[in-house]
Formats: structure tokens, sequence, C-alpha cells
């Protein structure tokens, strides 16, 4: 069994807790306007164009992304640095594009990194067959789950697909009992207005669980140079990050729910 690859970052520090190496899968049923990893989308290998630097030099140059691992090259990828997550309470993460999209070859991944002891988390956008998340549950320790808007209709514009099976899935994961940390981009605009922030408030309060354990603002980064190496179209030229303030007023706003609220991560 192999799946289709596009990074593996060793020593990460924003994907779960402690030092991570995080695995990311090519590949996402969703197409986000403020998608931060274009390069993500296509489920297949694709050509991109990389700038490298050397002096004061560029050279522009094409390279491929995207390529296909066996459970067992990435299991020894992510074995080259158990004894720093051991020792940092890290882990395995498993992010995207959407890994559910590949769900064979994640819940094998899951399964072998369970053997070895190894802490593990999925970054998900929540969409996939209930099945699935159920299929990976018991091999999963923590799910950092991203929520976008709670306005279908918006949903649908802003990111090609309904929210309906994302929520289901989040209460589904509630339910189970599994470690939760929320995960909401903020980009103004576009879903930052504050009848989505109160409804967000709200159904996080509605669906509170113990194992509900973070939730993290994400504060918007302009991507457009990613756009264009690979041939793709930004919609948000222009668009200006939120400030230091704005970020620091929803923090406080979202502290409310009693759930620990970060910025970033």
């Amino acid at each position: 069994m192999k799946g289709l690859i596009f990074d593996i970052k060793r020593y990460a520090i924003h994907d779960g807790p402690g030092i991570r190496t995080t695995v990311f899968f090519k590949g996402c049923p969703l197409s986000c306007w403020w998608c931060h990893n274009p390069e993500s989308r296509s489920p297949k290998p694709e050509k991109a164009i990389k700038t490298v630097r050397i002096g004061n030099t560029e050279f522009r140059r094409e390279e491929t992304v995207g390529r296909y691992y066996s459970v067992q090259e990435v299991m020894a990828a992510i074995l080259r640095d158990q004894v720093f997550m051991e020792q940092s309470g890290g882990g395995a993460t498993f992010s995207g594009g959407e890994p559910m999209m590949q769900a064979p070859f994640l819940l094998a991944l899951l399964k072998a990194c369970k053997t070895e002891g190894i802490h593990t988390a999925v970054d998900t956008s929540g969409i996939a067959a209930r099945a699935a998340f159920r299929r990976i549950l018991p091999f999963t320790d923590l799910f950092l789950f991203d929520l976008k808007h709670l306005d279908d209709q918006k949903h649908r514009e802003y990111t090609a697909a309904s929210n309906r099976l994302i929520l289901e899935n989040l209460r589904l994961i509630a339910e189970s009992g599994v470690d939760i940390w929320l995960r909401v981009p903020v980009i103004p605009g576009y879903n930052d207005d504050e009848r989505n922030l109160e409804r967000l408030r709200l159904f996080i309060k509605d669906n509170q669980r113990s194992n509900v354990r973070r939730l993290s603002l994400l504060p918007y980064h302009p991507v457009e140079t990613k756009y264009g190496r690979c041939n793709q179209e930004f919609k948000l030229t222009d668009l200006e990050p939120p400030s230091r303030e704005r970020m620091l007023a929803l923090q406080k706003a979202f502290e409310s729910t009693g759930i620990k609220t970060t910025i970033g991560g």
C-alpha cells in the first residue's frame, strides 16, 4: 500500500503537543479561498515552480509536488525522531490537504504508530464519510479539527462544499471521547463578522465536552506567491491580515466558551 505525500516536516511544534513529525497528504475535497497549501489540493503529483536564491542570484526550477510513499517509508521518517517525541510528549501528525481522502493509507499509518507507542494526531477539515472516522478513532489520540464557517451557504461559496457533514463528524468525534483541538481560521471580511462568530461561540458551547481541549484562532496571512508557483488563481489579493488588537479581542471573546483559546498554532 502506498499514499501520495507532498511533504514530511520534522521538529514541528504547532501541529499538536510536543515535538512532532508532520506528514502532509496530497489531495483535498475543499477549495478554500484562503488555503495556505494550494499545492495540496490536487490528488495527483503535479509540477510547480520553485525559486532558489544563491547569493544575490535567483534561479527558477520546476519540481514535482507529491510522491508515493509506502507505510514503511513514512514510518522510517517518523521513527528518526522518536526519542525527541518521547522526551517532549510529541508524536506524529497527519495533515494535508485532507488525510481522510486517503483513509486506508492513513489508517495503516495510525496503526503502525500505535504499535511503536507514538502519539497520533489527525489534522482534518472533517469532510469524509462517518464510517471512515469511526475506523480511525481507536488509533487517534488527537484531532486538530478545522471550523471555517457555520453558515452553510457561505461555506459552500468559500470552500465549494457544504459544512453539514463536517459538523456531524465533529459531533461524532466529540462524543467518542478522543481529544480535540478546534482550529478556526480568521479571514477578514469572510468569516470574522459578528453573526458568524456568535454562531460559532454558541455552537462550541452547545457541543462542549471535556475532550475539547483547545481552540486555536489562526490569523490569515498572505500566500499569493504560492499560488503563482502552482499556476492557480488566488482570489484574496490585497487582503490584509487581522491586526494583533483584533486577534486579542477575538481570543477574549472565545475564552467565554470555557475552552482554552490561543492565537496561532
